[in-house]
Order: C-alpha cells, then structure tokens, then sequence
C-alpha cells in the first residue's frame, strides 16, 4: 500500500502541474513548445522490476534527466535565438552606419559644388566690374579725345611785305617747340594775319604761316600732321577786333594744344 501511495501521489502531481516550465518560455517566445515525455503508465518509462518498483517513486537520476532534458532544449534555442538577434542588430547597425556615411559624403560633395560655384560667381562677378570699369574707361577717353587746351603760345611780327622770321621770331618758336621733342598727343595751331584785303590779305598771311611751319619741321622736326594752318587775312583778332582796327603789315599766333587724357593713357 505504501509504494502504491507513493506511485498514485507521483502520478496525480505531474497530472495536475497542467503546464511545465519549459512549455512557458515557448509560449512567450512564440514557437511550438517542445513536447515533452508523457507516462504511459506507472513504470513512467523505467523497468518493472523490483528495485525500480522501490525507487521509482523518488526522484533518481534518470527521471531528474527526463524532466530536465525539454527545458535545456528550450534553453538552447533561446541561445540560439539570442544569437541570431544579435547578428541581424550588428548587421542593421552597419548597414545604418554605411548609410550615415555615405549620406555624409553626398553633403559634403555637395557642400563643395556650392564652393565652387560661389567662387565661381566671385570670379564672375569681379571680371564683370573689371569689364565694366575698362569700359568706363574706355568712355572717358573716347570722350576726350577732343578735348584739348593751350599750354603755350607764340606770336611772331611781320613788317608790311616781310615773310622771313627774325631771330626773335625763330627764339619764340625754339622755346616754344623744344619741349614737344618726343610729345604726343599735341597738335600746333598757326593762325595767319595779314594787312589788305579779300584774297591778296589771305595770300599774304598763307605765306607767313607757312614760313613758320616750314621753320618748325626742318628745324624741330615737328610732324606736318600735327600742325594746323589757317590763312585769316585781314580778320581782326584780340584787342584789335573789339576796337575795329585791323593787322597792320602781319603776324602769325602760335598755339601748342594738349589732350592730358590721351597723353596719360598713351604713356
């Protein structure tokens, strides 16, 4: 009767345990739980002979090993699961990280494209204000290429008939036309007046002007086209124009006219 008890109680506490440990931790992992080994009747597996008939009640080592066996399993795959978590997490991480960085080169790239078009339109924008200044410039000289004025003059005397220069004449036009040794930008106008009138005036002061010219290019080497002659005749000119009296015998004026602006640029 003892060991019968002792089987029958055996038997009812595995029958009313309903679920064991290693059924729960499937259950929350969410796979099948493994099964585990059901008695089938009193032996539970172990052979009917006596001694097993006297121990098998109790916990011996092969029952602990039955018992055990499910939950190791379980435990197993937990490992197993654990593992695979931890290998697909360092994967993602890496692939997170690849990403990051080649996100951080794109912007990077980027960020130097934006330089270089910055700088670009630095370059641009500074060619364009040199264009525009040149053209300035450019403007300013157009616009004063006529712009000349006196820096000397000369007036050379005539006795009534004379065409030849005096040496105060030619001392005149020597201080008057050395500087221009190597000048450009210059031009010399020699206005011709003359005692008479109508053609014979204007013929008279045409030679007294060429007088001069001719001294200035044999003498000073001064360009032909840089010298202006007009013939004026008997047109009163200065002080003699606003009293009405007009030239007695000749004289020619003498003027040196200068443009600064071209001469700077020129140099």
């Amino acid at each position: 009767m003892i060991l019968a008890l002792g089987a029958w109680a055996q038997t009812n506490t595995t029958a009313n345990s309903g679920q064991n440990p290693a059924q729960g931790a499937a259950a929350q992992s969410g796979r099948e739980p493994l099964a585990s080994p059901r008695p089938t009747d009193f032996w539970d597996g172990d052979d009917p002979n006596f001694v097993n008939l006297i121990t098998h009640p109790f916990a011996n080592k092969k029952y602990v090993q039955r018992q055990v066996t499910p939950i190791r399993d379980r435990i197993n795959e937990l490992d197993q699961i654990t593992s695979e978590n931890s290998s697909a997490i360092k994967d993602v991480d890496a692939r997170a990280q690849q990403g990051i960085q080649r996100a951080s080169e794109k912007s990077s790239l980027a960020d130097q494209h934006a330089a270089d078009a910055g700088n670009k339109a630095q370059l641009a924008q500074t060619a364009a204000s040199e264009a525009s200044a040149r053209v300035s410039s450019a403007e300013r000289r157009v616009s004063g290429l006529d712009q000349y004025k006196g820096t000397a003059e000369a007036e050379i005397r005539f006795r009534p008939g004379q065409t030849e220069l005096s040496k105060n004449a030619k001392d005149a036009l020597d201080n008057m036309a050395a500087p221009l040794k190597g000048q450009r930008s210059y031009i010399i106008e020699v206005r011709g007046f003359s005692a008479g009138r109508g053609q014979a005036a204007i013929a008279s002061s045409e030679k007294m002007a060429d007088s001069v010219v001719r001294y200035l290019v044999l003498t000073h080497n001064i360009p032909v086209y840089r010298i202006y002659v007009l013939s004026m005749g008997d047109v009163p000119v200065g002080s003699e124009a606003t009293v009405g009296k007009r030239v007695i015998g000749g004289k020619v004026e003498v003027s040196v006219l200068k443009n600064d602006l071209v001469g700077a640029t020129q140099q």
